[in-house]
């Protein structure tokens, strides 16, 4: 399979569409005046405790305070908070923790308001963006992520990925891993540090920490809430989560991006610095990858596949629901034959739609009925693998006995909402148009000003096709008179993109005539 990443950078947002086989599978948009990101990690201040929820809300720094549930304050939060205070008083001068002594770990049943007081200061991360009234979700559960592995502080644990499935390897790494992690310190080992050389581990292991340092030093020189380390950017983020051998294009629109990610490439996959690309176009990125026109097909209440059948999709904050239906133009098998080949092409779309909107919470799909248990089998194994591919952690469940399956797909960040509708340019939203008959009327009296301006100039207009045929039908011909009347040919194009009474005049260098 091969991936691009495409990205257009405007002075005010950032869009990443990333393409499998040239088809649009996720679309990414960060304002650059972003204040929240996930995996920002901040200083917090406990602004208000709410035992009735097992919660807190939490100054971050921001307007809106963030929400921390007792459940992501994690089982080191009684150590977490000693560090906090220690390196905030200055009792701490250096971020190694292989002096610090730790403390026993949280109980997991336990109360908010039983570790934390208000005003209680804290190291957090930022779990979830804010979406629709709610402030972003917190957790303690510190993790820095590279390419290769996650380090957690206070932690005493090494994990393999479970997608690293070779018991070798898994039992390499995690010799290698436990004889090059700091103290203190826990790792989890990504699926892209499979085969990789203890250099290439020991080196980001070393990245990491200096990371960890750069939280020390923030937080010993302020006590006030704010971010003390930022996520690297959706751009070079994504790069460092996604890259891999299959990984053929990165074209970008802006040249400052181009370097910085050139740099990162290097820093991370050196062998994939080649396949980054600047576009130098007049014409937009998007449009020349055919991005803006996949947009516009598959954001709306529906969408269509190849077969004729289509998908409709409701949603609410909660749950979305998506209604699987054949379409007119069926397909002359068997009712069972058609109605798996239907829901198999839907699958497809389905598990595309997801990513590329980033959906979250649950998911009820409504499949065309099927009778046997085997085709409903195959209908469930083909949606566990097209979802393989997605980042996001998802359950699905097989199908009930009313036809309706069901997926929880985390949410990380705001579903992405794209408008695809236009204002009619004939009637510029009003719902009301100018009668037809007088667009020659109109044609005319924008002629007459234009000769009357441009006596020498050769002149000729692009209309809608209908027009077109009503100027040129009959002998004489409306064209035909023009040419009598003002003593030049005025040369007449059409143009189906065009509203029914929408025209444009030109010169003959072919640029646009303004009235």
């Amino acid at each position: 399979m091969d991936k691009e990443l495409i990205i257009n950078s405007s002075p005010t947002e950032v869009e990443i569409a990333l393409l499998e086989n040239s088809k649009l599978v996720e679309i990414h948009r960060q304002k650059t005046d972003n204040n929240f990101a996930v995996g920002d990690i901040f200083l917090g201040s406990i602004k208000k405790l709410m035992p009735g929820l097992n919660a807190a809300f939490v100054d971050i720094g921001h307007r809106k305070d963030a929400f921390l549930h007792y459940t992501d304050i994690g089982p080191q939060i009684i150590s977490l908070k000693k560090y906090t205070q220690m390196v905030i008083n200055k009792k701490m001068n250096t971020s190694s923790l292989e002096s610090f002594k730790q403390e026993p770990d949280n109980p997991k049943n336990g109360k908010i308001d039983q570790t934390f007081r208000k005003n209680d200061e804290v190291l957090v991360q930022v779990l979830k963006e804010p979406i629709s009234t709610k402030g972003p979700r917190l957790t303690c559960e510190i993790t820095i992520p590279g390419r290769y592995i996650v380090i957690t502080p206070f932690n005493d644990v090494i994990a393999i990925s479970k997608k690293i499935s070779d018991p070798e390897e898994r039992k390499r790494l995690k010799v290698l891993i436990s004889s090059i992690r700091p103290k203190k310190f826990g790792v989890i080992v990504r699926t892209a540090a499979s085969g990789k050389k203890v250099a290439d581990l020991h080196t980001e292991i070393r990245q990491l920490e200096q990371k960890w340092d750069t939280i020390y030093q923030e937080l010993y020189a302020n006590r006030k809430p704010q971010k003390l380390l930022s996520e690297v950017d959706k751009t070079t983020g994504l790069l460092r989560d996604i890259l891999e051998e299959n990984f053929n294009k990165i074209v970008v629109n802006d040249h400052q991006m181009f370097k910085g990610i050139k740099t990162f490439l290097g820093e991370i996959a050196p062998k994939k610095v080649n396949i980054v690309k600047e576009h130098k176009s007049q014409r937009p990125v998007f449009d020349s990858f055919g991005i803006t026109r996949q947009i516009k097909a598959s954001f709306g209440k529906t969408s269509t596949m190849g077969s004729g059948a289509y998908i409709v999709m409701e949603g609410t904050e909660a749950m979305h629901v998506i209604d699987v239906n054949s379409g007119p133009k069926m397909q002359r098998k068997s009712q069972e034959e058609a109605a798996l080949n239907v829901n198999m092409e839907a699958a497809e779309e389905i598990s595309r739609q997801l990513r590329l909107r980033d959906i979250g919470g649950l998911i009820i799909i409504d499949f065309i009925d099927m009778r046997h248990s085997d085709n409903k089998t195959k209908l469930l194994r083909r949606m566990k693998e097209l979802m393989l591919s997605d980042r996001a952690q998802h359950t699905i469940l097989p199908l009930s006995k009313f036809g309706l399956m069901q997926i929880t797909r985390q949410r990380a960040r705001p579903e992405v909402k794209i408008d695809t509708s236009e204002v009619c340019p004939t009637c510029r939203g009003t719902g009301k148009a100018q009668p037809t008959l007088l667009i020659s009327d109109d044609i005319v009296r924008d002629l007459d000003n234009i000769t009357r301006s441009r006596p020498r100039s050769k002149i000729s207009m692009v209309v809608h096709p209908y027009v077109f045929s009503y100027l040129k039908k009959g002998i004489p011909s409306i064209q035909m008179r023009w040419l009598l009347k003002y003593s030049k040919w005025i040369g007449i194009k059409q143009d189906a993109n065009f509203a029914i009474n929408e025209y444009k005049f030109y010169d003959s260098r072919n640029d646009e005539i303004r009235l």
